[in-house]
């Protein structure tokens, strides 16, 4: 029998190869894998909304500008009328999943508000929607080439540069991207 190798709080890093538009050039926070399927939130796709345009559609207010001007991120395909709030410390809030010791990810209002006021977790990330994979999906998706995996780095996920996670995720296994080609070779 073949043990199965879950993949929470990892990267899921797109190959070059994968021409699904949705994850194209992506870095994926996966928050929970198991027998059931993967959950994950895309980290270097930002959208064109501001955290404090968010806050002001949700009639949070904050005065903080530098909170405001935080990019919130296409999360995935999947609900993306759905917030999610990466962060850590993991803290006490009405509902979030402990990914690990130190990250956590939350689904409800509170977290938001603590934030607007000067309260909320150290760092975190803002998306909308998520990435979802059905039972043995993405071991199907691995097996063929699709993505490259490897421990998450909190660095990567909450202070590098959106533009620079999918290559500084590669690197993290030695993996330059750019020497990668998406077309088959030809001798």
């Amino acid at each position: 029998m073949i043990e199965t190798t879950y993949l929470t709080h990892q990267f899921l890093i797109a190959m070059p190869t994968l021409a699904d538009p949705n994850f194209f050039q992506t870095v994926t926070y996966i928050s929970e894998h198991n027998a059931g399927g993967a959950l994950g939130l895309i980290i270097n796709r930002p959208l064109d909304l501001s955290l404090g345009q968010l806050l002001e559609h949700l009639q949070i207010d904050t005065d903080r500008a530098e909170l405001a001007a935080l990019s919130v991120y296409q999360g995935g395909p999947v609900q993306p009328e759905q917030g999610f709030v990466i962060h850590t410390p993991v803290g006490q809030w009405g509902a979030t999943l402990h990914v690990t010791e130190q990250i956590g990810i939350t689904t409800s209002r509170d977290i938001l508000q603590a934030v607007a006021r000067g309260e909320g977790p150290e760092r975190l990330l803002v998306t909308l929607g998520y990435a979802g994979w059905g039972p043995g999906q993405l071991e199907r998706e691995l097996a063929e080439n699709a993505w490259l995996s490897t421990p998450a780095d909190p660095e990567i996920l909450f202070c590098k540069p959106s533009e620079q996670r999918w290559s500084a995720a590669a690197a993290l296994l030695g993996v330059d991207l750019n020497l990668l080609s998406s077309n088959a070779g030809h001798a």
